[in-house]
Parts: structure tokens; sequence; C-alpha cells
């Protein structure tokens, strides 16, 4: 049996951001840890051109959120985000509520939306993709990404992270 929509959308994502979760936990203890000034990892990044670790962090959640609600046909009443938070806890609170939003949505959302499209408006151009490749080429690897270089960020930075708290228990 081929896996559903759900189960390769929040069924994937959901385990990964409650890792995310546990990661940033470590980054917050790492920096109370080492007296960090507030906003020091917050604000690291790996390249001058690249998002800060919050920014990164935005993004995650977004990606995830929203990804799963334009799937399930819920995105008009997916939570919305201000971009504000900067500190660990707002972060992590960020994070959570992302955890807790994806936990409403049900499989029976997600059926039959494989041969639906979604269109979604960016700054220089309009998606307008099959769910499957919206999942498989643009949420999937946009969340993966912005998760990886989270972990990468922290991991550059000292914080004491390997490769099994980016996987979490299999």
């Amino acid at each position: 049996m081929l896996p559903s929509m759900f189960q390769l959308s929040v069924g994937q994502m959901l385990p990964s951001l409650r890792q995310l979760s546990q990661i940033l936990a470590k980054g917050h203890a790492f920096s109370d840890d080492k007296k960090l000034e507030a906003g020091v990892l917050e604000n690291a990044r790996l390249a001058p051109d690249m998002f800060a670790l919050r920014r990164q962090i935005h993004l995650t959640v977004d990606f995830a959120k929203n990804g799963c609600a334009r799937i399930a046909n819920v995105y008009d009443a997916a939570p919305k985000f201000d971009d504000t938070e900067l500190t660990f806890e707002e972060l992590e609170a960020r994070v959570q509520k992302t955890i807790d939003y994806l936990e409403t949505l049900k499989p029976s959302q997600f059926e039959g939306t494989e041969q639906q499209r979604v269109v979604v408006p960016l700054r220089t151009r309009t998606l307008d993709l099959s769910v499957i490749d919206f999942l498989q080429r643009w949420t999937l690897p946009n969340f993966y990404f912005h998760l990886t270089t989270t972990y990468n960020i922290l991991r550059h930075n000292g914080v004491p992270v390997g490769k099994q708290e980016f996987l979490g228990p299999l």
C-alpha cells in the first residue's frame, strides 16, 4: 500500500519538529551555560548572505504548517505568525504552536488531494503545481533545508548536538 498524503506531509514533519524542539532546548541550555549575551546564537548564521538562526526556524515551521495546510485545503484557517520571535523561549514556543497545529490535522483532510493543484503567489513568480509536486519539490526540500541549516548553525557554534538529535528515535 502506498503512503497517504497525510503520512508524506504531516507524518514526515511532526517527528522532525519534535527533534527541532530538542535541538533548540540544547541550544538554549548551551547559551545559558556559556553565559552568552542574549541574541548571540539566535542571530548566528553560517555565511553573511544567509538568514540568521531565528529566521531559519521561522521558515522551517512556516513550510511545515503552510505546506500541510495548503495540501489539506485549510490554509485560510492555519495560524499566522508575525515573525517577531527573537529569543530561544519565543522560538521554542513557535515550534510548539506548529506541532500543536499539525496535530489537529486529520488524515481524512488529505484524502483525494493527490490530483489537486496548489497555487502559491511568491514575490517574483507564482507556483502552480500538483499537490504531490508541491510537497516533493517545494515544501519538503525547503522544510529540510531550513531545519538542517538550523542544526548546522547550532552545531557550528559549539552546541553539543549530533546526528541522533537530528534524526530522533526510529
